[in-house]
């Protein structure tokens, strides 16, 4: 049964829910917003959107301002001679919002309606966290395997490079701000992995909730913002968890515009030998001026 619509019932929201359980405040807002949208397609077009755009943005802005205090955080900038200024930042800031607004918006706002063919839930309550741990981590493989061998296929193509994807390599020194900044064609290609993750469980097994989605959704922002950063913390989390790539091996990547393709984890760069030679170098605790 379907709560989310125009005439909703907060009675019926919470007659399926056990007698000690009461709708927490995030799916009584849920209720509450897709009641004052009177529309599923827009209201789930605008969420994905204004969350997209929080998310990126919110997560993206202190990277700015720890780039903007070389003399505080500078030890930990992985490139420290090529640090960003407010100027870059900006025009970055410019090019990723029209891509934002001009060339995703569109298929976000279009995510509705393959939703309710695939049956994908928006019902309340929400559904357990265990099924959605399984879920986010079959998401994140998947979509690390798609980004290293399309990534890979846009460095193996000179025409494919040149044309698409030269256009995120023009900062050699990635920042937050950069993990969006990239060809349309680009773009298209990297965003039908993170939404074909859920869209091919959604077909197969069924059972699948919006809120896993957009949980996942926010996941992949993170990932993709840090990953630019340009920053290396003793607490990065790839320290902890050895196979996460993380900032240091994707800023390899663009230092040296090859190897290191994978988006999250390290273990096909590993496999496949497209490691750069300073990744390799690190992991083995050898120094050299020498460059893959």
């Amino acid at each position: 049964m379907d709560y989310i619509r125009g005439n909703y019932s907060m009675v019926a929201a919470t007659a399926t829910l056990p007698a000690d359980r009461q709708l927490y405040f995030i799916e009584q807002a849920w209720i509450s917003f897709y009641a004052y949208m009177n529309n599923d397609l827009v209201a789930t077009g605008v969420l994905f959107f204004l969350i997209h755009e929080g998310v990126y943005f919110g997560r993206s802005l202190p990277w700015m301002i720890l780039d903007l205090l070389p003399g505080i955080f500078g030890r930990w900038k992985i490139q420290p001679l090529k640090t960003p200024s407010l100027k870059t930042q900006m025009e970055c800031l410019k090019d990723v919002l029209v891509a934002h607004f001009l060339v995703e918006a569109i298929p976000i706002l279009a995510f509705h309606p393959l939703c309710q063919h695939l049956g994908i839930s928006l019902d309340v309550p929400f559904p357990n966290w265990r099924p959605m741990v399984l879920q986010l981590a079959t998401f994140f493989v998947f979509e690390d395997a798609w980004h290293f061998w399309f990534h890979r296929l846009l460095h193996s193509s000179s025409y494919l490079y040149k044309k698409v994807h030269k256009q995120h390599h023009k900062y050699a020194a990635p920042f937050g701000l950069t993990a969006e900044y990239a060809h349309p064609v680009e773009v298209a290609i990297t965003g039908t992995g993170t939404v074909g993750a859920p869209i091919l469980w959604a077909y197969f097994f069924g059972n699948i909730h919006m809120i896993t989605i957009i949980t996942w959704v926010v996941m992949r922002l993170l990932q993709a913002v840090d990953s630019h950063s340009g920053y290396e913390f003793p607490w990065s989390l790839h320290h902890f968890i050895p196979f996460w790539a993380g900032a240091e091996h994707h800023d390899d990547h663009h230092r040296l515009f090859i190897g290191n393709y994978a988006s999250s984890f390290r273990w096909w760069d590993y496999f496949l030998g497209t490691e750069c030679k300073t990744t390799v170098e690190k992991r083995s605790g050898v120094t050299t001026k020498k460059t893959l």
